[in-house]
């Protein structure tokens, strides 16, 4: 993400890439995957790919459900482990019917583990993965997606995009409005602002209003509607 928006601090919550008009932020993101599976695997770029994100207006001006965009499955990672045969695995705290090297650590779009993407190097605090959306992968709310991945605004006036997380940052199930084990919809980010954070800090510092300020990197989530 750092690399194809061309900043340290990654896109934020436009995700447009070069995209305009009606559900441009949408279309930038998958083409933001596309383009990130292209260089991971030459002749991969050229499948269909969908982000898992939600918006409140795609193209046709209704709203937009992240689990409606994906397919049907199965879906698996770079090196072909299983993520779920279907939906009814994919929605979950976890996806259920994952390979087990990778169910509680999804993956990055090379195979490797998102929290030790330098197995070299220490862990890092990049959990916090955009997705809009709700436990049942469907718009969480009117403000939960940066106008619809349109917007990039350090002063909240866009919102707080929802997040899922990646890999678990403790384990079991939280409570109130926080799942910190649950890959689609665990809490709201801190803003929209471009930002990135891999220290663990014990969550976005006071006044912070970036999306990966709590312990990411702005990630997104990218399904090929074909294995």
């Amino acid at each position: 993400m750092r690399e194809l928006s061309g900043s340290q601090d990654g896109f934020g919550g436009d995700l447009r890439f070069g995209e305009t008009g009606q559900g441009a932020g949408l279309r930038g993101a998958d083409k933001i995957c596309a383009t990130i599976a292209e260089k991971s695997m030459p002749g991969a770029g050229s499948k269909t790919w969908r982000a898992f994100l939600s918006a409140a207006a795609g193209e046709d001006g209704k709203q937009v459900d992240a689990i409606d965009r994906i397919g049907e499955g199965p879906w698996y990672d770079r090196l072909g482990r299983l993520v779920a045969s279907n939906k009814d695995e994919l929605i979950g705290e976890r996806p259920s019917g994952a390979d087990e090297a990778i169910g509680d650590d999804l993956p990055n779009e090379d195979g490797v583990p998102n929290q030790q993407p330098d197995p070299s190097q220490p862990k890092v605090d990049n959990h916090d993965t955009m997705t809009g959306s709700n436990q049942q992968g469907r718009l969480s709310g009117p403000t939960a997606t940066c106008n619809d991945w349109t917007s990039a605004s350090g002063d909240r006036s866009s919102g707080k995009p929802r997040l899922g997380h990646s890999w678990p940052r403790n384990f079991g199930g939280g409570g109130g409005d926080f799942n910190m084990a649950h890959w689609i919809s665990a809490h709201d980010a801190a803003g929209c602002s471009p930002s990135v954070n891999l220290v663990d800090a014990g969550g976005p510092a006071q006044g912070a209003t970036g999306v990966g300020s709590g312990g990411g990197y702005g990630g997104i989530y990218c399904f090929a509607l074909t294995p």
